[in-house]
């Protein structure tokens, strides 16, 4: 006679009290444990960002109580706010971490870029310089903050991206993630992306920051600053960003959603001081931080895609 097995469960039981911010912080960290244990020198791309921000304090958790085993990496445009250049500059310092910066600017310099006209944004640019530091280095791996809400083709993303000895990225081609098994093998010349926050959203990073208490670029809060109105955009007035002869310069309270060249970040008007003001606020809203204040993501959907199959981070 057959005895009659009951089948086990396949729902998982979370510990009490357990949050949905504890359980992307367990995958978040798995996967940097990951990347540690299969790769051999790592960069952490860090670039003063409330994401790269995240990024590190999870690191932090990580290895507790040894350091953060990454090197920081930034891919700098020298077109980039001064305050997310000194908060960078700070956190790498107070931490006793490694920060290596490349610069476009060099890159241009040296002839490695080239630009069609002086004043076209060096944003797109970064791959060059960015796959650069990372045949200098010996990079094996990268850890972004790149996450699949930002846009269409981040969410193509693995985890673990290869990226092949030339530094593009190839959707079609890429390695099978299931029960969330990584792979980071790699041979001479070639390299991972890694997104430990790939499966957040920029409501679930704020929540973070306001749990962990991670401090940011003051420009992420409301304050005044000079702008003009440019299209659906509001554009900040700068040395680089100057006013066009018909346009009208306002001074409106406003916060940075996201931070990067100067050249081609917007902010947005809004009153948000405080963490809980930005929660609300990032609640309510209905389109992403790239969609509405990344000014070079907004000409295609497929510029993105296709600066990414050519190292973009």
């Amino acid at each position: 006679m057959l005895s009659t097995i009951e089948p086990q469960s396949t729902v998982r039981t979370q510990p009490q009290g357990w949050s949905h911010l504890d359980a992307l912080e367990a995958e978040s960290i798995f996967i940097l444990r990951e990347v540690a244990a299969e790769c051999t020198n790592v960069a952490l791309l860090f670039s003063g960002g409330k994401d790269s921000a995240v990024v590190l304090r999870l690191a932090e958790r990580a290895f507790y109580p040894e350091r953060v085993p990454f090197t920081l990496l930034h891919i700098d445009t020298e077109h980039n706010f001064p305050e997310v250049i000194e908060f960078r500059d700070r956190m790498a310092h107070e931490r006793g971490l490694r920060l290596v910066v490349r610069s476009v600017g060099d890159s241009i310099r040296n002839g490695r870029v080239r630009l069609r006209k002086a004043d076209e944004s060096r944003n797109p640019h970064q791959s060059v310089t960015l796959l650069d530091a990372i045949a200098e280095f010996g990079f094996d791996a990268c850890i972004g903050g790149a996450r699949r809400d930002e846009e269409k083709a981040r969410a193509k993303e693995r985890v673990f991206s290869f990226r092949d000895e030339f530094g593009q990225w190839d959707p079609k081609n890429q390695r099978p993630e299931l029960w969330s098994l990584y792979n980071g093998r790699v041979r001479p010349g070639e390299n991972i992306r890694v997104f430990p926050i790939s499966n957040w959203t920029e409501l679930d990073v704020w929540q973070y920051i306001r749990r962990e208490g991670i401090e940011l670029p003051s420009i992420y809060f409301a304050h005044r600053r000079a702008v003009v109105r440019r299209g659906s955009a509001l554009v900040p007035v700068t040395e680089l960003t100057p006013p066009h002869a018909d346009e009208s310069v306002e001074e409106l309270s406003v916060r940075f959603r996201t931070v990067g060249d100067i050249t081609c970040t917007a902010p947005v008007e809004s009153a948000a001081d405080a963490i809980e003001k930005i929660i609300a606020e990032t609640a309510a809203a209905t389109l992403t931080e790239r969609g509405a204040t990344r000014l070079d993501d907004q000409t295609s959907e497929a510029s993105m895609e296709q600066r990414k199959k050519e190292g973009y981070f």
